[in-house]
C-alpha cells in the first residue's frame, strides 16, 4: 500500500512516501481503509521524536481517520466488513497503564489502510462526510473536553484563545460561540486574524504586533478594577505562558491542553495568588467527547473548517503547510 512513512526521527526531510505493507488486524482489531486522515501536531510531534515515549519504526502517522472496514480480526462481533467508522485515537487503561495512539505508539493513517481496535470504532451518520469526520478526534474532542468537560465554559462568559488558527483553536472558537460565549481570538498575522473574524470570532488580536496581555488591559481593565476575561485557552505554552495569565480576570479560568511553543514556561506568581486563578489542565478525550462532536456536526450545528484537502501523494506538503503554520482549521489527507 502507498503512505507517507519515515525510517528515523528528525525534520520534513526524513518523510518519504511510498510501498509499505498492507498491515493485518490482530485478534478483536479491525482494519480500514482509509478515506481520510486529518493531520495534527501529533504528526510533527511523533515525526521529531518525543521523550519519553516510544514511537514504531518504520513511522507513519495520522492520529485521525474516517475509514470503512475493510477485515475483521478474529473475535470481532457487531461490526461489518464496509461500515463506515471514525475511531476514537487513542486506547488507555489506567488500571494496567497502558497507553497507545494512532499514528504516534503504532502507525497510524497516512496511509491507504491501518488497523485499530474494534472497542475503538464509533459509526459514522450518512450524512456526516469523510472530510468533516476527519477532522473531529484530535482536535475537537480535545477542544471539547477542555472546554466543557474539564473548563466548565457558560453562556455568557469571554474566552479569549491564544494558537486560534489551528485545527484546536478553530474548534474552541466554534465551541464557545455555541455555548455563547463572547471570544477573543489570537492569531499571528491580519489575514488569519480576518478569517477567524469569518470563523465568528467577535475580537481578534494579531500577536505578531499586539502583546495580548496589553490588549485585554487597555479593553477590560487592571485585575484590581474588574478587568481580563472569564477563561483563557492557552495550549501553546512557552513564551505565552506568563502574558495569558495576566489576561485572566480575578476567579477565572486558565485552561491548557497542550505546550506547542514549548514545555517550559515562567509562571506569573504574583498575578495567580493575587487573581485566584483555578489553571485547569485538560488531556485527551472521551467517547462521549468524540460522540458529542460527532453529533453537532450531524445535526448541522457545527462545521468544521478545512483549510485544504490533499492526496496522499502530496501528503509531504500538507504536513508542511501545518508545521509552516500556514493554514486556518484543518488540513485533511485523502488517499
Amino acid at each position: 500500500m502507498k503512505a507517507v512513512y519515515f525510517e528515523e526521527h528528525g525534520d520534513l526531510s526524513v518523510l518519504k512516501y511510498g510501498e509499505v505493507p498492507v498491515p493485518e488486524p490482530a485478534p478483536g482489531w479491525v482494519r480500514l481503509r482509509v478515506k481520510a486522515c486529518g493531520l495534527n501536531y501529533l504528526d510533527i510531534f511523533s515525526r521529531r521524536g518525543m521523550p519519553g515515549i516510544k514511537v514504531e519504526l518504520p513511522g507513519i502517522t495520522g492520529g485521525d481517520c474516517a475509514g470503512v472496514i475493510d477485515k475483521l480480526g478474529d473475535g470481532v462481533e457487531g461490526w461489518r466488513v464496509g461500515e463506515r467508522v471514525l475511531p476514537v485515537s487513542h486506547h488507555v487503561d489506567w488500571e494496567g497503564g497502558q497507553f497507545e495512539m494512532l499514528g504516534e505508539t503504532r502507525n497510524g493513517a497516512m496511509a491507504e489502510y491501518c488497523t485499530v481496535r474494534a472497542s475503538q470504532l464509533m459509526r459514522l451518520p450518512d450524512s456526516v462526510a469523510d472530510e468533516k469526520a476527519a477532522a473531529l478526534p484530535c482536535a475537537y474532542g480535545t477542544a471539547y473536553r477542555m472546554l466543557h468537560t474539564r473548563g466548565g465554559i457558560k453562556t455568557g462568559e469571554t474566552i479569549l484563545v491564544l494558537g486560534a488558527s489551528g485545527g484546536v483553536g478553530t474548534a474552541c472558537i466554534l465551541l464557545a460561540k455555541l455555548t455563547g460565549c463572547k471570544v477573543i481570538a489570537a492569531a499571528g498575522s491580519e489575514d488569519k486574524c480576518e478569517r477567524l473574524r469569518a470563523l465568528g470570532a467577535d475580537e481578534t488580536i494579531n500577536y505578531a504586533t499586539t502583546k495580548i496581555d496589553r490588549y485585554i488591559r487597555e479593553t477590560t481593565g487592571t485585575l484590581l478594577r474588574g478587568g481580563g476575561v472569564d477563561v483563557v485557552v492557552n495550549f501553546t505554552a512557552g513564551d505565552t505562558w506568563a502574558a495569558s495569565m495576566r489576561c485572566v480576570k480575578r476567579f477565572g479560568r486558565l485552561l491548557c491542553c497542550g505546550g506547542t511553543g514549548g514545555y517550559s514556561a515562567v509562571t506569573d506568581i504574583p498575578y495567580l495568588f493575587m487573581s485566584e486563578m483555578n489553571i485547569i489542565g485538560s488531556t485527551g478525550w472521551t467517547v462521549a467527547d468524540q460522540r458529542a462532536c460527532l453529533d453537532l456536526v450531524a445535526s448541522g450545528r457545527l462545521d468544521p473548517p478545512i483549510d485544504r484537502v490533499c492526496t496522499l501523494a502530496d501528503g509531504i506538503d500538507a504536513v508542511r503547510a501545518l508545521e509552516e503554520r500556514a493554514v486556518v482549521g484543518k488540513v485533511i489527507v485523502k488517499p
